[in-house]
């Protein structure tokens, strides 16, 4: 027998124009008398309701495992299931192939960008870092991510501009293990002009567009000059680190043409990081940026091994990639965890 308050609920529905179908022990479907929703029952206590009264409406339903069911319109585009990984991770990529062809180019992309901030995730929970060093920290798009990702260790962000650097800290304000330290890093202690553009400010750059760049990307010839603070990395690292026991350290740099200055700036020190994140590119855009080869082979001979390499910017026409995102590792520091 249904308890006295659910009896005196169920009593007031009709007043207020509801109607009420019990589903399962304790479950009770409510709804317009005027709307018979469609239930399929897909396990002893989970159901399905298609409030779409037309029968072309209602839903399929497809159990991919004892507990994920796919659930699509039966007249419907079908999707292609593809299990992704051994069964226990119950993890499946479903996949509008018709859809997904009309613009392949923007789903890979997508994807890629799924892919590589998973990726980062896994490095730094295999190297147990602590410390995450995020170089061209931008508004905190990156250090977002490495909190959704479930990273909790410490996070400090470079950041020149002060318009960016203010948008940086609102997150980083509110997270006591997020710094931002006001300056741009490099291979000498200077100061320089910075080429600051519009939309967000994500491709300012010290160092000017190359004539690729223009015709790629217009808007990299910027709305105006401003004079930045640049810092080497060994000379503020100790710094950066102070009461971490035992810093492990990973570096990101997507500083628009400048990672290896960056790296360079690092000296001897750089032996105290990890794993490292580098902008490489196949077509320059900014002048003086060095191509893939050359910053893959400079990487690899301070002694990081490369981990995965992710598309970043695509060229349409040519259906070439013109950046990657390159995650690169000592591959000794697994040992030492």
């Amino acid at each position: 027998m249904p308890l006295p308050w659910r009896r005196q609920l169920l009593s007031l529905l009709p007043r207020l124009g509801l109607g009420s179908r019990p589903l399962g022990p304790g479950v009770t479907l409510v709804s317009r008398k005027d709307c018979e929703p469609h239930v399929t029952q897909v396990s002893g206590n989970a159901w399905v309701v298609d409030l779409e009264q037309r029968p072309r409406a209602r839903l399929s339903v497809e159990e991919l495992d004892e507990s994920t069911w796919l659930l699509q319109r039966r007249r419907g585009p079908r999707r292609a299931v593809h299990r992704m990984g051994p069964p226990e991770l119950r993890t499946h990529l479903v996949v509008d192939e018709e859809a997904a062809r009309t613009a392949i180019a923007n789903q890979q992309m997508k994807l890629a960008h799924y892919i590589s901030a998973e990726h980062i995730a896994w490095v730094l929970r295999e190297l147990d870092v602590n410390c995450v060093l995020d170089v061209g920290g931008n508004r905190g798009q990156f250090g977002r991510r490495l909190r959704q990702s479930g990273y909790a260790g410490r996070i400090v962000s470079f950041e020149p501009l002060p318009h960016l650097a203010e948008q940086l800290h609102v997150h980083a304000d509110k997270d006591p293990e997020w710094h931002v330290v006001h300056c741009a890093l490099g291979d000498e202690e200077t100061e320089s002009d910075m080429t600051v553009v519009a939309k967000g400010g994500a491709t300012s750059s010290l160092l000017p567009p190359s004539d690729f760049g223009l015709k790629f990307s217009p808007r990299l010839e910027g709305i105006r000059q401003e004079t930045v603070t640049i810092r080497r990395l060994d000379g503020l690292l100790d710094e950066v680190a102070a009461g971490i026991d035992d810093p492990r350290i990973f570096l990101k740099m997507d500083t628009q043409g400048y990672d290896l200055r960056v790296f360079a700036g690092a000296g001897d020190r750089i032996k105290d990081v990890l794993g490292l994140q580098s902008e490489i590119s196949s077509v320059p855009l900014y002048d003086g940026m060095p191509r893939m080869a050359e910053a893959i082979a400079t990487y690899e001979a301070g002694g990081f091994e490369t981990t995965g390499i992710f598309p970043v910017t695509r060229d349409p026409e040519r259906l070439r990639i013109i950046e990657f995102d390159i995650i690169m590792i000592r591959v000794e520091a697994l040992s030492d965890r």
